[in-house]
């Protein structure tokens, strides 16, 4: 395979590691298509081969990230003794190792889905399923909803700058989320 073929198959996936430098570096508003294609060094056509569009552009980059996330869980779910409270735990653990993430990236992604129906799908898509696992192992009506919603609100008031729990404090709260998840009653 040609150097030029091969470089044409990984576009996509270069243009997305572009917009996401651009992101990381300068934030949501530098995201453009101009300088995603001067960031990746290809013509604006390149990129809009691929992406007609910055909503494109960032509905491919929440499916990554998605992506990224699931296959977080499912290993740390793996890595979890066998029982009703190795998906919450894995949930718990992802969310605690994402938890100080201070690139921007995150945060910014997360704010420029809200405004794109197609990547907020993805993530809603997320939400669901796992509110649907959690209430299935509970086996409690609500206490999968809760332990859902405590654990990811944790890290998405986090991300939206609503707080910043550190040392003792946030311990204690991630070892308050790891204690509910193993009172899951077996099944």
């Amino acid at each position: 395979m040609t150097k030029a073929r091969t470089r044409r198959e990984d576009r996509p996936e270069i243009i997305l590691d572009a917009a996401e430098r651009l992101i990381r570096r300068s934030g949501l508003p530098t995201l453009t298509i101009d300088a995603v294609a001067a960031e990746a060094a290809l013509s604006k056509g390149g990129v809009l081969h691929h992406y007609a569009s910055k909503d494109a552009l960032i509905s491919a980059l929440a499916a990554r990230k998605l992506k990224e996330i699931r296959a977080d869980i499912v290993a740390r779910e793996a890595a979890q003794p066998p029982g009703p409270a190795a998906i919450p735990l894995a949930l718990i653990d992802h969310v605690r190792a994402v938890y100080a993430d201070e690139d921007g990236f995150p945060r910014a992604l997360c704010l420029a889905s809200a405004d794109n129906p197609e990547a907020s799908a993805g993530f809603r898509d997320l939400l669901m399923e796992e509110l649907d696992t959690m209430e299935r192992i509970a086996r409690r009506p609500g206490a999968g909803a809760v332990l859902s919603f405590a654990t990811l609100g944790l890290l998405l008031s986090r991300m939206l700058g609503f707080h910043q729990l550190e040392g003792e404090p946030l311990a204690r709260t991630f070892a308050a989320l790891e204690a509910a998840a193993r009172a899951l009653p077996e099944e």
